[in-house]
């Protein structure tokens, strides 16, 4: 089958810069590099439904603006094919027989999804389809046989689950599925970006986000707002860069060249750094800096955006053939699923035989 790659994202809203260097970027890269025989990426509704089940407009929404912001970042169709989570049904089929192999007190210690929980505040009601939001999750991975799916750190309890479930079903009916690897960020800072208030993470529902769709005085209001260092009250002051947003930003986006553009008065990021820590640099320079370091990446970005706007009606031709594209995929797959399983009654001429020899009566 080769090598694989499958990830995607929920459509809450507009993708920011969090999905970006967690995984958009790699994304990017990994297209450029051409080491994987397909790419499938997926707008996950189904799983944005389960705890948005009230409000499904908010999702049919944001579906076009997630397909604009994998366009607008680079990603091509000639390379990759997107699709609707929702549009596969084989998933939700796939997703039944793997809720089989799991139990309830194994989903309950997955930290991901007390995470989750916790976060949404859902306490004891939790709805179904949300604590069975990791199998949804190992059904969307296993089902177009992904060897390999780029995403953050706080994914892996999530991938060590559908790896956990490929075994069982594999040593329960036959080798069908495939384990994958998780692939990381290949910078520690892009395993989790903090939101601009200095929260732990950037999120839609925290209103911390920095959006791949901001314009560019949009960012620099954010910037000028972001949570630095509570004790460097005065330039003179010495500063932390440890939970430092500014400088966890700049760790994130700034290139060695960067200075030579932008800030002449330093050779890298460390001499800055150093400089910060032991006072004299005031934290409205640092934001200047981040401010040119983000727009030099976010600008190419905005203007592809604005290019595929002009064209909605293709953008939603290009998510149509890719689902069309990966449902055949599925469909190849569920079949190997069944007959595993035994349960292809209608396809399986040797049962049928068998069924007619064991009733038939002379």
């Amino acid at each position: 089958m080769g090598k694989i790659i499958l990830t995607g994202d929920r459509p809450t809203g507009k993708l920011h810069l969090g999905h970006y260097v967690g995984s958009l970027r790699r994304r990017v890269e990994l297209q450029k590099q051409g080491d994987y025989d397909r790419m499938f990426i997926f707008i996950a509704d189904v799983q944005a439904l389960t705890d948005n089940a009230e409000n499904p407009e908010k999702i049919r929404q944001s579906i076009m603006e997630v397909a604009l912001d994998y366009l607008s970042v680079g990603l091509s169709p000639e390379k990759v094919t997107f699709f609707i989570q929702s549009q596969i049904p084989e998933l939700a089929e796939l997703t039944q027989y793997l809720m089989n192999l799991v139990t309830v007190s194994r989903l309950q210690r997955n930290p991901t999804v007390k995470t989750e929980i916790k976060m949404r505040n859902f306490d004891a009601n939790i709805p179904v389809g949300f604590f069975c939001y990791p199998v949804s999750q190992a059904a969307d991975i296993t089902l177009f046989k992904a060897t390999t799916v780029p995403t953050g750190e706080d994914q892996k309890p999530m991938i060590e689950q559908t790896r956990e479930l490929v075994r069982s079903f594999n040593r329960i009916y036959g080798e069908v599925l495939v384990e994958p690897n998780i692939l990381l960020p290949e910078n520690q800072v892009c395993m989790r970006l903090p939101g601009t208030d200095g929260k732990a993470k950037m999120s839609k529902s925290l209103g911390n986000c920095i959006y791949l769709s901001d314009d560019k005085k949009e960012v620099e209001r954010k910037v000028k707002s972001m949570y630095t260092d509570p004790q460097h009250l005065n330039v003179e002051d010495p500063g932390h860069v440890e939970g430092n947003c500014v400088f966890t930003y700049l760790d994130a986006f700034c290139k060695p060249e960067d200075f030579a553009e932008f800030l002449p008065d330093y050779s890298c990021l460390q001499e800055m750094k150093e400089h910060y820590m032991r006072g004299g640099l005031g934290d409205m320079k640092c934001k200047k800096l981040l401010m040119k370091v983000l727009e030099k990446e976010l600008a190419p970005i905005r203007e592809r955006r604005q290019q595929y706007e002009k064209d909605i009606p293709e953008v939603l031709n290009i998510l149509k053939r890719g689902t069309a594209d990966a449902r055949e995929f599925a469909q190849q797959t569920m079949d190997e699923v069944r007959r595993a399983m035994r349960i292809n009654y209608f396809d399986d001429k040797e049962w049928l035989q068998q069924q007619a020899e064991k009733f038939y009566k002379d």
